[in-house]
């Protein structure tokens, strides 16, 4: 079935839910389970040299916040038996940055969560995962 499976994780409950059927998934089919938290680049401004948190401070609390989070996947991986790797990656579009790590890694399926919007509310507001499933070559399995 899959060897190395990619599950991102922001923290939120709907990830959440995407991080335990990525878990039980890797324990049935007896994979790897990597999971990445993204973290936001430091908004650099044109327009002022007045920023209102120090760069260093920025970037410090970003890895502190993305390594809580990936921590918490490894630790529920661990207390289920499955094997776990994680990492934090700086990317402007997290979609892109879950793509490139699952293909770098040699991972064979996306778990990920959605919020499950539809319309316009969807249009508008857009989603990783949407962007995911529409840029990945490789599968992609939606938790909602």
């Amino acid at each position: 079935m899959y060897q190395r499976i990619l599950v991102p994780t922001d923290g939120s409950d709907i990830t959440g839910k995407a991080v335990q059927t990525a878990i039980e998934l890797a324990a049935l089919s007896k994979a790897t389970l990597m999971t990445i938290g993204v973290k936001e680049p430091f908004p650099y401004s044109a327009i002022s040299e007045m920023q209102p948190v120090p760069p260093q401070e920025f970037f410090d609390a970003q890895e502190r916040i993305a390594s809580t989070h990936v921590k918490a996947v490894m630790e529920a991986a661990s207390a289920a038996g499955v094997t776990c790797e994680g990492h934090t990656v700086e990317a402007l579009h997290p979609w892109e940055a879950i793509i490139d790590h699952a293909k770098a890694k040699g991972c064979d399926l996306i778990v990920m969560a959605s919020h499950g919007r539809r319309g316009v509310a969807a249009l508008l507001l857009g989603s990783e995962t949407q962007k995911v499933l529409t840029h990945s070559t490789l599968p992609v399995l939606v938790v909602r």
